[in-house]
């Protein structure tokens, strides 16, 4: 069984539709903190600036609004995916095909270093190594994070980076 013993744990937050209640993505993306927060097995829970983008990829929809939360504790990969998922459904997320427009989007980007080609969740996350709206938000809270597999720094990572509409909100 794959358990990080209290280390850092990141999870990326998006939104860009209104919750089941009308409130904003914003308002939404605020709750899901409170409730990654309040995982009886997580502390310390940090984060970052919101940000908002246009989507990735372009596509007829909202902007999103953006940020990461790093907090520390004791968890496989297999739990915090199915407790992310579940604060996805309580919001009103469906998953009914990639890239579609969410109420709300919880995603673990790096789970105390692990590296994971497969089972889900894949660690680190695939792509965040090529979004803006995840690494500037991760460097507010990790400014000093190095990607456990391809072993650049945030910074790095961000300076490589083609020009993409994301702004503090």
């Amino acid at each position: 069984m794959n358990i990080a013993h209290f280390q850092k744990h990141f999870v990326a937050i998006g939104a860009n539709l209104p919750g089941r209640d009308g409130c904003t993505p914003l308002a939404t993306c605020e709750r899901g903190l409170r409730a990654i927060a309040s995982l009886p097995y997580l502390h310390g829970a940090v984060r970052s600036r919101w940000f908002t983008s246009a989507p990735i990829p372009a596509a007829d929809q909202p902007r999103y609004i953006n940020g990461v939360v790093r907090a520390e504790g004791a968890v496989t990969p297999e739990k915090l995916l199915a407790d992310l998922q579940a604060i996805e459904a309580a919001a009103g997320r469906t998953r009914d095909k990639s890239n579609e427009a969410r109420v709300l989007d919880l995603d673990i980007i790096d789970l105390a270093g692990l590296r994971r080609p497969e089972p889900a969740p894949i660690l680190p996350h695939p792509r965040a190594h090529l979004r803006a709206f995840v690494l500037l938000p991760l460097r507010d809270v990790a400014p000093n994070w190095t990607h456990p597999t391809l072993l650049l720094s945030v910074t790095a990572l961000l300076a490589a980076l083609p020009p993409q509409d994301i702004h503090p909100v």
